[in-house]
């Protein structure tokens, strides 16, 4: 009788799935609290054997405070803190849990891990850029970029370490450390050549913190110093500025003596003296004298070819004239 008891229990919590015995839900499992760069997330998954159309609830608390509500009825199996404008304090210590809901049945609440934020957030990697010049590599850092706060604003006191190499010699790479500044210059190396570099962001009271991607870059030909080229270029724009001002000083000099006006000599601007010139400039127009003339055919008389006042008058001065 018993054997036959313990089949048919089995047999009817396999049918049930997550549900025991007592009809209560069971409640996920998996439950983790983690934080990369400065976010507060609750992952689990299902419990075994979860029928479908399960929803989830989720909570968060600190040992100084009462549990607060954090995503309610979702379907996802995590649920992101940091993203629900809730109060979340770079320092503090979190422990999550989350309880399954089906129709109005729901299950116990199951906690996760206590994480310590800033002490356990995993820092994500600086972002790398290279600049090649000559023999140098300039390498600028840019930190992450945080959920919650800056990372300066809690990691004041972090330094980065520089890891670099020749490319395909890993073996021989050089490292600095406890570099403060986020823009380094790695000199003395050879030309021609391509150079890998890694950051990592070191920090005294976090040692979560992963690596840089290797970039690569290749050094070039020496080139003069930048303040060659910045001295050349200061002094061909003063002398530029220079010439513009002096032109325009001194644009009505410039223009006469490249544009000079045309003018009679002195000797001949001046008013002359001699006699000759008072009389011609004192003299009038002389009066003029004339004849008139006939023109006579042959076959004519002067009376028949001139105008009679014409001709009286010719007669009267001069002899008559004919052309015959």
């Amino acid at each position: 009788m018993s054997a036959t008891m313990c089949a048919f229990i089995l047999t009817f919590s396999t049918l049930c799935g997550s549900r025991a015995v007592s009809g209560v839900l069971s409640g996920p499992t998996n439950v983790s609290l983690s934080s990369y760069n400065m976010d507060l997330v609750l992952r689990w998954d299902p419990p075994e054997g979860a029928p479908s159309g399960l929803l989830y609830t989720t909570e968060y608390y600190t040992p100084v405070t009462q549990s607060k509500l954090g995503c309610v009825d979702i379907s996802a199996l995590k649920c992101d803190f940091t993203s629900l404008n809730l109060s979340i304090s770079e320092h503090g210590k979190y422990t999550g849990r989350v309880r399954a809901q089906l129709g109005q049945e729901r299950s116990a609440w199951v906690e996760s891990n206590e994480i310590t934020l800033d002490k356990e957030t995993i820092i994500g990697s600086p972002n790398v850029t290279l600049f090649s010049n000559g023999a140098t590599i300039e390498v600028s850092i840019k930190d992450p970029v945080f959920k919650i706060s800056a990372f300066r604003n809690i990691f004041k006191f972090a330094t980065y370490s520089i890891t670099y190499w020749k490319d395909g010699q890993n073996g021989e790479a050089q490292t600095i450390k406890d570099i403060l500044q986020n823009r380094v210059v790695l000199t003395d190396l050879d030309l021609w050549t391509t150079y890998c570099v890694q950051v990592q962001i070191e920090t005294v009271r976090n040692l979560n913190n992963k690596p840089s991607r290797a970039v690569c870059e290749r050094t070039t030909k020496k080139e003069e110093a930048p303040w060659v080229a910045a001295l050349v270029t200061f002094v061909f724009l003063a002398v530029v500025v220079t010439l513009v001002v002096v032109a325009v000083v001194y644009r009505k000099s410039i223009s006469h003596f490249l544009c000079p006006k045309d003018a009679l000599p002195q000797y001949l601007v001046a008013a002359p003296n001699s006699s000759v010139y008072t009389a011609i400039r004192n003299s009038h127009p002389p009066e003029e004298f004339y004849d008139q003339v006939c023109i006579v055919a042959d076959d004519q008389t002067v009376e028949e070819g001139c105008p009679p006042e014409a001709a009286g008058t010719n007669r009267s001065k001069e002899p008559d004239i004919s052309v015959g």
